[in-house]
């Protein structure tokens, strides 16, 4: 088992930063994935980032450029800074670990990210 503990969410205006953290702890694998998701009001949860344990990088095209995903392996935590940000970015956002053969996936609880305008 893998429990996933999120922090750093709030309210920003637009324009602005937050740095979100999630950190993993338990039967934690050296090889896994960690990512972020998000799901704003009426819409289906879709992928912002995720990062490899060996670093590599995948962004949603929609945060290219102003959020970037990083990892501290030593701590098992993942974070996501998002800078920029935009009234559409408001989403409760995920953390997700990825390990395992065959492949499990674990969630975090959420946190809410508010961007105003």
């Amino acid at each position: 088992q893998v429990q996933l503990l999120e922090s750093g969410g709030g309210l920003v205006q637009a324009g602005g930063s937050l740095r979100l953290s999630c950190a993993a702890s338990g039967s934690i694998f050296s090889i896994n994935v960690m990512g972020w998701y998000r799901q704003a009001p009426g819409k289906q949860r879709e992928l912002v980032a995720t990062i490899s344990s060996g670093g590599s990088t995948k962004y949603a095209d929609s945060v290219k450029g102003r959020f970037t995903i990083s990892r501290d392996n030593a701590k098992n935590t993942v974070y996501l800074q998002m800078n920029s940000l935009k009234p559409e970015d408001t989403a409760v956002y995920y953390c997700k670990h990825l390990q395992g053969v065959p492949l499990f996936e674990y969630w975090g609880q959420g946190t809410q990210v508010t961007v105003s305008s």
